[in-house]
């Protein structure tokens, strides 16, 4: 949801280069097929790159072993068994050497405020020193910065924002769980469904549990 959000924004505001999508041995690849309809949508070059190898010594979280993705809200401890360790600063590296290569100004990622309490890779600080870090690596050969528009607000704000955009979000994916169809209870579901509640936008999400957000949310 919040990627192809950015996508959006940066096609509709800037230029946008391509998308670059990772497969790191993640649970399931639904995420690859819907950022692969988005690419489609915007008329631009969808990139795939393959780090399941890597993705195997990450081991320990519930996206890439066999351990039982927790249902809840973000802000439970529980979530912080989803943290993959370096995941954002592996990934962003190779997009920042693609884009390099390619001639291209930015290297965007969607990483919001709801993120902060149990992802370190999604921070303000681990952004703006990974940025500071890739000028040091790309000085003298390309200048590329690093566009996280979405660092200090809500997913509540990228809703709202991807409204005004016109995205159609029945394409996009955001279950952790990977069935049919959302399932309604992991943390990024529920976020995903609190998320259109606060923003005051219609969900077009078809959810396996749709009113399992009130209670994770105390709604």
């Amino acid at each position: 949801m919040d990627s192809v959000t950015l996508a959006h924004k940066v096609a509709q505001e800037h230029e946008l280069v391509g998308l670059v999508s990772f497969n790191y041995g993640q649970r399931h690849l639904k995420e690859l097929d819907f950022a692969r309809a988005c690419a489609e949508d915007l008329g631009v070059e969808h990139i795939v790159i393959d780090i399941s190898g890597i993705g195997r010594q990450l081991s320990g979280s519930a996206l890439t072993d066999d351990v039982a993705v927790p249902d809840g809200h973000y802000a439970e401890e529980t979530m912080r068994i989803t943290v993959v360790p370096n995941r954002n600063a592996i990934m962003l590296a190779i997009a920042f050497g693609i884009a390099a290569a390619r001639g291209a100004e930015a290297v965007a990622t969607a990483v919001h405020g709801g993120d902060h309490f149990i992802y370190p890779d999604c921070r303000p600080g681990f952004t703006e020193a990974f940025e500071t870090m890739q000028r040091q690596a790309l000085a003298g050969v390309a200048d590329v910065r690093l566009y996280t528009p979405y660092v200090h607000t809500d997913k509540a704000a990228i809703a709202a924002e991807g409204v005004r955009l016109g995205v159609d979000y029945t394409r996009s994916w955001s279950c952790y769980k990977g069935g049919e169809i959302h399932c309604g209870r992991c943390g990024t579901c529920v976020e995903r469904r609190e998320a259109f509640h606060m923003a005051g936008a219609e969900d077009p999400t078809t959810y396996a549990d749709p009113d399992f957000w009130k209670e994770a949310c105390g709604v």
